[in-house]
């Protein structure tokens, strides 16, 4: 039966959670509805991944485990799959965290209820979207996870936040067309006996996609992810969409949404069309190196500081890319590594930043000064953040990091390695940026005399910020076991690609 399946709760709690809120009438109530929900969540992840890793222990090999599959549309083979590997696992687990976190930042956003439902909603389209192994159910929880931005900016989001909302839309909107044509392309070729499927596996299995459709399908399909991952030149929506998006969104939106663009494209491109991926992954990866030093360098000359944050995330998400198209498993694993490291900083960075703005109400720095003797808390915090974004050994962006350029280092060839050697040079471009930013809004001169009567975070933004700095710290500090279950669900994927050689 559907509900004997554990991961199908990760749709049926936020669902639940709709229903609630939709029912509730304060904002107590919705306030308790978010929390219990995500906390349902955050408890489901952390059951799953122990029964995950005690599975595998036992000697579990299924490349997916905690399948099932119930038919949704016979004429088209269309199935509502459901799956999870090493990968799956710790994606769900970063988002039930962010969650959590955004649930705790949104304490105090007007319009709570309509608020809710919409991020909510988001969520559902998020971990449905790791949860399923059949394209066309992979293909709609996107698309409900992306539908809600629109209303999540161009309402309760700041500055220009009407074009952020409409710039975003439609690019993404363009990126899911070519991702649509890329699905269709697969599913007519997924078998060589005319038995269509949409199941990732099967498709996988039957190797039936001519080396002709690769050509055609692995660009449409690594660029309609790919714009997601703020790829270049795809990635203008990026920074206007962070800048004008509400605190929580902004959390969710970088920490999570952004991940569903590598993600697919690892799962979907990469893994279904091996041999497109070794015959045109170079032309990515130029552009993703492209990615990892514009993004940081246009991050040194920003004043805004969720701009910053916003092109710092187009450098980190072009080198989650960048690892990925190195298709060995070191730097496949560095990716996924990249991806849960970055989800966790940047949605620390972007719950403080909104917490700092809430007080200020500015977020150009030129207008701050000296905060850290005000909001020592929050400050504090925002250093923590900024050690994690520039790779400071303890934390969760070192070990991402450096095992996406071990595993870059392992190609030999004069195009890999000097790929390679531009990226690295994106550490001390960061560096450059974050020291600035701390140095000016935390250790200059008191800018505002109004700033003096500000205080410091109350106890719900205490709780967001904590929650995400252990996780920061905890992959920081103890990513073997983080780094084993993703490498071995990694393994699967980049044989398959290297076979090809």
């Amino acid at each position: 039966m559907l509900l004997e399946n554990i991961l199908i709760y990760y749709v049926i709690i936020p669902l639940l959670m709709l229903g609630g809120i939709a029912l509730c009438k304060g904002r107590k109530s919705i306030r308790a509805v978010a929390v219990a929900g995500s906390v349902c969540l955050l408890a489901l992840s952390t059951w799953l991944l122990v029964e995950y890793l005690q599975l595998r222990a036992a000697g579990e090999t299924a490349p997916m485990l905690f399948q099932g599959s119930w038919m949704w549309f016979e004429p088209l083979n269309i199935h509502l799959a459901v799956g999870v590997d090493g990968i799956s696992v710790a994606m769900l687990m970063l988002s039930s965290i962010i969650v959590f976190a955004g649930s705790f930042a949104s304490w105090e956003i007007p319009q709570m209820k309509e608020f809710f439902l919409w991020l909510i909603l988001l969520s559902t389209g998020v971990f449905g979207f790791f949860i399923s192994i059949d394209l066309f159910t992979m293909f709609m929880f996107y698309e409900i996870a992306l539908i809600p931005m629109y209303l999540l900016i161009g309402v309760w989001g700041s500055g220009n936040k009407n074009y952020a909302a409409m710039k975003l839309t439609l690019m993404l909107m363009g990126g899911s067309a070519l991702l649509l044509v890329g699905i269709l392309g697969i599913y007519f070729h997924s078998s060589a006996d005319g038995h269509l499927t949409m199941n990732i596996l099967e498709i996988a299995k039957n190797n039936a996609i001519p080396m002709s459709a690769q050509y055609l399908f692995f660009p449409l399909t690594f660029i309609g992810f790919g714009v997601l991952g703020a790829m270049f030149p795809f990635h203008t929506w990026s920074p206007d969409g962070h800048a004008s998006a509400p605190t929580a969104v902004s959390m969710l939106h970088a920490g999570v949404l952004m991940k569903l663009g590598g993600y697919g494209c690892f799962r979907v491109a990469m893994y279904l069309m091996p041999q497109g991926t070794q015959e045109l992954s170079w032309i990515f990866l130029i552009l993703t190196g492209i990615s990892v030093v514009y993004g940081a360098f246009s991050a040194c000359v920003q004043k805004d500081l969720k701009y910053i944050n916003a092109y710092s995330s187009v450098s980190h998400c072009g080198l989650v890319l960048f690892a990925l198209l190195m298709w060995n498993t070191t730097a496949m694993t560095g990716a996924v590594l990249q991806m849960l490291s970055h989800g966790l900083m940047t949605a620390l960075f972007f719950a403080l930043i909104g917490m700092i703005y809430g007080r200020t109400h500015t977020r150009d720095i030129r207008e701050m000064g000296g905060l850290m003797k005000i909001m020592p808390f929050l400050s504090t915090c925002y250093v923590i953040a900024g050690f994690a974004s520039l790779g400071l050994p303890g934390l969760s962006g070192f070990v991402a990091e450096m095992t996406v350029f071990v595993g870059a280092f392992q190609w030999t060839d004069t195009f890999h390695r000097a790929f390679t050697i531009i990226a690295c040079t994106s550490i001390v471009i960061t560096a450059v940026y974050i020291l600035r930013v701390v140095g000016k809004l935390l250790y200059g001169k008191v800018e505002n005399e109004h700033h003096l009567s500000l205080t410091d975070a109350t106890w719900f933004e205490r709780l967001s910020a904590i929650s995400l700095i252990v996780s920061v710290a905890a992959l920081g500090i103890a990513p073997s076991w983080v780094s084993n279950m993703i490498s071995n669900s990694m393994e699967v994927i980049s044989q398959r690609i290297l076979q090809y050689i």
